[in-house]
């Protein structure tokens, strides 16, 4: 299974998940959160990481003018995008985009179907409060272009598996404090979710 650590900011945090099996790393590019990283402070860490590791970077209420020079500045694969944009706004980004859909009711899981997307607990607020969402909202259907994000951890990734998510994107679950990665959680996490 794909796995994202979000929320890195700080060079050790992001080679550690590199050498436990991370597929992508995530920065967070909202000046409001605590895990919110300098877009050049981000070029200088991924400048050392190893090239098959995504490094995307997340954003929230910005033109598309903007994520573009800022994913050139820090060296960004992909956008992640936490909301509501149109097509226009779509057409006007230069680099791989991940919509991200924050699910309040059972019916916005299927925004987007068919393509690869990101699905998190709808929270006043943005990223990070660890909610999860119903277990029950993904059975019987086919998950498979679906990143699951939202109040996991080392403790529940057991019974994610069975439903067939294409990825796993996790931030405050392996974390010590705001911004700064458990590293035995992080090994365990990334363990599991490839077993």
């Amino acid at each position: 299974m794909w796995v994202k650590i979000c929320g890195i900011t700080n060079l050790e945090d992001a080679l550690h998940a590199c050498k436990c099996g991370a597929d992508a790393l995530g920065f967070v590019f909202y000046p409001k959160s605590p895990r919110y990283i300098d877009p050049l402070k981000a070029l200088d860490i991924v400048v050392k990481l190893p090239l098959h590791v995504k490094k995307i970077g997340l954003f929230v209420d910005v033109t598309a003018e903007e994520i573009n020079l800022t994913c050139k500045a820090s060296g960004m694969d992909m956008a992640q995008i936490h909301f509501e944009a149109d097509e226009v706004f779509f057409k006007a980004l230069e680099i791989p985009f991940l919509r991200v859909i924050r699910a309040e009711k059972r019916e916005n899981i299927q925004q987007h179907e068919g393509t690869l997307r990101l699905i998190d607990a709808f929270v006043e607020g943005y990223g990070g409060k660890g909610e999860r969402l119903p277990l029950s909202w993904f059975d019987h259907r086919d998950n498979s272009q679906i990143i699951l994000a939202g109040g996991l951890s080392v403790d529940n990734v057991d019974e994610l598996k069975p439903l067939g998510f294409y990825g796993l994107d996790i931030s405050s679950g392996v974390e010590q404090s705001k911004g700064i990665k458990d590293k035995a959680k992080v090994e365990a996490f990334i363990a599991k979710a490839k077993a």
